[in-house]
């Protein structure tokens, strides 16, 4: 019997797995990575594989689980059944396997779905162990990624009803649950707990405390609240006894629910069926190009400090979470100052899978938390400190910047490739990037699946200057010497290039847990099983993402009906929402000719975020129309506001500065060296980050003209030691003289007369007077061309003192101003 027949009798019978040894977590054993040949594992020496399938299943899957730290202590022949870990014969153990595997949907495995449920995972998540596993059956399946159809299913009826909202003021938190959470559970759910665990329910901030606490406190039903069934069902850190303090908290926060009033909705709209979140059919079946993985988080844990890595590619390269971090609903971290980073034993992987094949692909989905951070801030890096690395993805403003250490370049990455200023790519929103490496292209940045346009000159690079001592790390090396602040949802690393195509297809594919929710018409439209379907996920810790509405009818017999549809608006927890209504303008007709059997009919390609405020298990969601056909609610415009008074505001300068590429810029085009002059670019790309950030005058710092005047002096310098940008820009000067000789009258007056040609310009109302400038620039050269006593005055001395004139030119209010 094959493979896919088998799994099918999962249907017809039931396989019990037992546990022995307890239900304790085993301590994680790092392997050696996998043999690429087809070696057997150790413990193997019976006969060899039957069949090209087994063969790929025992590489894939058998080798990864029958070590005696997994499964094959227990599953082996003679002890527990089933015995899918045996060693005495691989093809029996792929008989016993098979009834164990769907290979259509390796996530619905009883394999995985067993481990899943807390039976023997090797890891402290069986989240993380459930994925591995999904992984390891999708390998020895052997195509690089399968879509599955996703079957859209009719969710249970509920009407809209009656909710309590929690109120805008923590007061009444404060004075009924919060009491008890800080007497009890702030040694660990607190940010200054020594070991600080999140959600941060407990903190000393009561605002803090009680933003945290919303999602796991159910008003309408109190026994249901999660911080209760943490404490009665999961026994978690009880303080007297588990039952009695669960009903401590049922009771104060039924406290708390008796004090708010119920939100009824008004039974003149016109609304749908209401749904929670987990009431819709997950979103499945898009399908990752993954045949070259080696690494892989996706942040499913949602708890604890362990990032870990499902790639299934061994050894794990798990990473540990430290500073200021957190963890995003709907899988993600947030990070400040924080990082989570690997040990560099565990990180050797990287070094050894990505040079053995001398390419790379850096994919992340990421959320900038802004544009205005300084760079490059660290987002993705294998390194061995803030000025070593093998690679960094970082974000500098709204550019994305690769450094990539190789036989071009230096120990830290440079020269660094960076995104253009003027196409601004990096947005504070949800990115899929991906940074390719191969010797033939170089580095290539794409971002949402298009190519950035940005050409890199280390075309022909190699990568055997690596270093395998360094550790793979998320966010900064260093706490606090170029932090970045954002999202990341999910980051993989590849030992070959991703193509265009597997790009688009991984970036189709999206990020997080997603579901088709099926908000039911039927009784408006008189069409049974006639539903709008929203794609929703939970977007962060304090909201939802709506996106892509249409109209779809489960029975494909239906006879669809013509209808119009106007002014859809989203509901939440018994209320119409007061914002993020993308959709209240939507006009449109509903109708056989428009609809598509099978796929239904698009409404709107918008998206928009829904505020967070119970949780996904208890947010109830529902929409609200203008009119649906005959059914109309009217609505009555409210009277606009008066108009406000127009603050005084503070008067605002009438100058700005240059910021760092605008001052780049124009140190260029005043000297004549080009911007790719390999010194000067050098030098700006170690100032970029000390360089004004914006044009606003009062926030210009002393530093900032620190950076301007070694940029001004570097551009001067790289001006004057080549002969044909100076004999050009200074027509007539004799370099050859000594400074003694060398600046008469009439030759320091050529050369004044060129620099504020070029720097000063005419005509300008707001620069500064050319005379003024003159005679100080005359006073610089002759303080300097002073050649009394000891002082070398040779022709040296003569380039030094013109460059030292360019620079104070250059690097002033001149060039800066605008």
């Amino acid at each position: 019997m094959n493979k896919f027949t088998c799994s099918g009798l999962l249907l017809m019978g039931v396989v019990t797995l037992t546990s022995c040894g307890g239900n304790g977590v085993a301590e994680v054993v790092e392997t050696p990575l996998p043999p690429t040949d087809q070696q057997p594992v150790e413990n193997y020496a019976g006969p060899a594989p039957s069949t090209d399938d087994i063969q790929n299943f025992k590489l894939a899957l058998w080798d990864n689980i029958a070590t005696e730290d997994r499964c094959g202590a227990c599953h082996v022949q003679g002890e527990q059944s089933p015995s899918f870990a045996r060693n005495d014969d691989i093809n029996l153990a792929y008989t016993d396997t098979n009834p164990l595997i769907t290979l259509d949907s390796p996530k619905d495995s009883l394999l995985v779905t067993k481990v899943a449920g807390g039976h023997n995972c090797w890891l402290s998540s069986a989240q993380a162990c459930a994925d591995i596993l999904t992984t390891w059956i999708a390998n020895w399946r052997g195509d690089e990624a399968v879509a599955t159809e996703i079957v859209l299913e009719a969710p249970m009826e509920k009407t809209p009803g009656e909710n309590k909202n929690f109120p805008a003021d923590s007061h009444l938190f404060s004075t009924t649950v919060y009491p008890l959470l800080t007497a009890n559970c702030a040694s660990c759910h607190t940010n200054s707990a020594a070991i600080p665990i999140s959600p941060y329910f407990a903190a000393a901030d009561i605002n803090e405390a009680y933003e945290a606490a919303i999602p796991r406190l159910n008003l309408d039903s109190p026994m249901d609240s999660r911080v209760v069934g943490r404490v009665r069902d999961e026994f978690h850190n009880c303080w007297t006894d588990c039952a009695s303090d669960a009903q401590s908290l049922v009771a104060a926060i039924q406290d708390m629910a008796d004090q708010i009033d119920t939100t009824a909705l008004d039974p003149s709209l016109v609304y749908s069926k209401a749904l929670t979140l987990f009431d819709g059919t997950l979103a499945t079946g898009g399908g990752r190009f993954e045949s070259n993985l080696i690494a892989k988080w996706e942040f499913k844990t949602g708890s604890g400090n362990t990032a870990f890595d499902t790639s299934g590619v061994e050894p794990a390269l798990n990473l540990t979470l430290s500073g200021e971090y957190d963890w995003v609903g709907g899988y993600g971290i947030q990070l400040a100052d924080g990082k989570a980073q690997g040990s560099t034993t565990n990180s050797k992987k990287i070094h050894d899978l990505l040079t053995s094949t001398g390419e790379l692909s850096i994919e992340a989905w990421i959320a900038p938390a802004n544009v205005t951070q300084e760079g490059p801030a660290r987002i993705v890096s294998y390194s061995g400190g803030k000025d070593r690395r093998n690679f960094t993805l970082g974000q500098t403003l709204y550019n994305y910047d690769v450094l990539l250490r190789s036989d071009q370049g230096d120990v830290n990455g440079i020269p660094m490739l960076s995104t253009a200023d003027g196409d601004e790519d990096l947005q504070a929103a949800l990115q899929h990037v991906v940074v390719n490496f191969s010797p033939i292209t170089g580095r290539q940045i794409y971002v949402n699946g298009v190519f950035t346009d940005d050409l890199d000159e280390q075309t022909g690079a190699i990568l055997n200057e690596w270093d395998d001592s360094f550790a793979f790390v998320l966010g900064n090396e260093v706490s606090g010497d170029m932090p970045w602040a954002g999202t990341i949802r999910m980051v993989a690393m590849h030992n070959r290039v991703l193509e265009p195509g597997q790009i688009i297809k991984n970036f189709d594919a999206g990020i997080g847990q997603k579901y088709f929710l099926l908000f039911n018409l039927s009784e408006w439209l008189a069409t049974e099983q006639s539903y709008i379907v929203f794609k929703v996920s939970q977007f962060d810790n304090y909201s939802y993402l709506f996106s892509e509405p249409y109209f779809y009818n489960l029975n494909s017999e239906a006879i669809i009906p013509d209808v119009s549809l106007q002014g859809l608006t989203l509901g939440l927890n018994g209320r119409e929402l007061t914002f993020g209504q993308a959709y209240a303008n939507l006009d449109t007709q509903i109708s056989p000719q428009t609809y598509i059997p099978g796929e239904g009919q698009p409404l709107s390609r918008l998206g928009t975020l829904v505020q967070l405020e119970k949780g996904p298990a208890a947010d109830e969601f529902f929409l609200l129309f203008d009119q649906i056909g005959e059914f109309e609610h009217v609505r009555v415009e409210a009277a606009p506001p008066a108009t406000a008074i127009a603050a005084d505001t503070l008067p605002q300068p009438d100058i700005g500065v240059k910021n760092f590429a605008e001052i780049n810029a124009s140190m260029s085009v005043m000297t004549g060296v080009p911007l790719s002059n390999a010194g000067t670019k050098q030098t700006f790309d170690t100032l970029s980050q000390q360089l004004p950030s914006v044009t606003n005058i009062d926030s210009f710092l002393a530093s900032n003209q620190m950076a301007v005047t070694q940029l001004a002096i570097k551009y001067c310098d790289a001006l004057v030691s080549s002969t044909s940008l100076r004999s050009a820009y200074f027509s007539g000067f004799d370099f050859s003289q000594p400074a003694s000789t060398a600046f008469t009258t009439e030759v320091r007056q050529q050369l004044t007369t060129s620099l504020l040609d070029n720097m000063l310009g005419s005509d300008i109302e707001s620069q500064p007077s050319r005379l003024d400038v003159e005679n100080e620039l005359n006073q610089l050269i002759s303080q300097l061309s002073d050649c009394s006593g000891d002082k070398v005055c040779d022709a040296q001395y003569t380039q030094t003192i013109v460059k030292a004139s360019c620079a104070a030119v250059l690097g002033s209010a001149a060039m800066l101003i605008q």
